[in-house]
């Protein structure tokens, strides 16, 4: 499934706790943790997303070293993920109604069996010796205006598995196997790139999206569609806007997320770069170097699972935004392949935890009516954001370098993190009474705080 990633939220400021844990406190027990897994609905998600993220990642590294192999260039390098992801911007709101309008989980099997179709596509072409960049480009532009529909719906779909009360636990679950597939992906096509050759990547990666379309049409939930107003498809989106534009809580986490997905997200579409140019370890190297990113994710991901309800995510948001930040520029500076790869760890880390503690908060705040299109606006900043961040980091790449590129992202998310926490104690009041209106915490969880 793509995700971008995939793809991922509540006060910005200490929060009280949602549902029936009601102390302070970070880390709360780790069956906590996994509490989503008790529901057979989400059970089945979890292992037909598993086996289909893998093969997604499979992809992504396969499709990025044939780019490089092909062209040589930092420019397409940047260019292939811009199209990649720019149809989550203009389309993403479109998206959101979709998903607030329809029954969510035949909106997933349907973007699901898209993004299934053009893996094979993209497989015929490359083993057939007759892919072309222009092919890459379009074809990654047809599986971004899929994944425009894809993430907004997939991502509300989770209150509808778990209910509420087990919400965190589902989105930390979700951002664990993401990048479980991560590691094991990008591993399996480094090794894999080089014996049986891209196509067979991409060949593996359609077949590995069965696994979820099973999963889902095996699902026992009440397809009912959604809340029809009867207004115009405009009037719903610009009703998701002004719910953003009107709340600075809302538009904060939007913001600093949309900031670190310009400047810092786009290191990953210079990595053929590091790993050939700077560490001169070829495929296999580009592969681990992915690796480590998720295994960092995993473990920033695992964090959240444990965390105790919503109080303290606002925090949470900003200090990963600055160690991401961080992270970036002490592994910009590295020349040793070891080192990458342990600072890469760091990295991965903390952009999984700001990205899913910044979609717990929106979707714990949001009314169940607006959820889609809250999650279709948190798909623009995250998603929808990058493509422009890779273009301009390939042009940059391209004048500066990659290091020096990947370092000023880095200095310019830790700048984001510090002008989010300075205000963060104005937001508290706003971020509790929108918990209480959507039935995240009572009043009597926000009086203990």
């Amino acid at each position: 499934m793509k995700e971008t990633p995939a793809d991922s939220e509540s006060a910005p400021a200490p929060g009280p706790s949602a549902g029936p844990d009601r102390s302070a406190g970070p880390p709360r027990d780790l069956y906590a943790g996994f509490r989503a897994l008790r529901h057979r609905n989400f059970r089945l998600f979890f292992g037909g997303q598993l086996i289909s993220l893998i093969g997604t990642w499979m992809q992504n590294v396969a499709q990025a070293w044939l780019v490089y192999r092909l062209t040589n260039s930092a420019v397409l390098l940047g260019l292939v993920g811009f199209a990649s992801q720019i149809p989550v911007f203009p389309l993403a709101p479109i998206g959101g109604i979709v998903a607030d309008r329809f029954p969510k989980r035949y909106v997933v099997v349907a973007t699901q069996s898209s993004s299934m179709i053009l893996a094979f596509l993209l497989a015929w072409l490359t083993l057939a010796n007759r892919i072309r960049v222009w092919e890459i480009i379009l074809l990654a532009t047809l599986l971004g205006m899929v994944s425009a529909f894809d993430i907004p719906a997939r991502q509300s779909f989770f209150a509808e598995m778990v209910g509420k009360g087990d919400l965190q636990s589902a989105i930390g679950l979700n951002s664990t196997i993401f990048n479980g597939a991560r590691v094991i992906g990008p591993a399996i096509a480094g090794l894999l790139v080089a014996r049986i050759g891209e196509g067979r990547c991409f060949l593996l990666n359609g077949v590995s999206f069965i696994a979820v379309i099973v999963a889902l049409m095996a699902m026992r939930v009440d397809d009912r569609a959604g809340s029809t107003t009867g207004r115009a498809a405009l009037q719903d989106a610009l009703e998701g806007f002004r719910y953003a534009l009107g709340s600075p809580t809302v538009l904060s986490l939007l913001l600093l997320i949309a900031l670190v997905s310009v400047v810092g997200v786009p290191y990953s579409v210079l990595m053929p770069i590091f790993a050939d140019r700077i560490l001169h370890g070829g495929a296999r190297a580009l592969g681990l170097l992915m690796g480590a990113t998720g295994v960092g994710a995993i473990l920033g991901a695992l964090t959240l699972t444990m965390w105790r309800g919503v109080r303290g995510l606002g925090r949470v948001v900003a200090v990963s935004a600055g160690g991401f930040g961080a992270a970036l520029i002490l592994f910009s500076f590295s020349r040793n392949f070891w080192l990458s790869l342990i600072l890469l760890m760091p990295v991965g880390y903390s952009i999984m935890l700001q990205s899913a503690a910044t979609n717990t908060l929106l979707q714990s705040m949001a009314p169940d009516h607006l959820r889609g299109r809250v999650m279709a606006l948190y798909s623009m900043m995250f998603m929808g954001m990058v493509p422009f961040g890779s273009l301009g980091a390939g042009f940059t790449a391209s004048r500066l370098g990659a290091p020096i590129t990947v370092a000023l992202g880095g200095a310019a998310c830790m700048m984001g993190a510090f002008v989010f926490a300075r205000r963060l104690p104005g937001m508290r009041h706003e971020a509790l009474e929108m918990l209480r209106a959507s039935g995240a915490i009572t009043g009597e969880d926000a009086a203990s705080d």
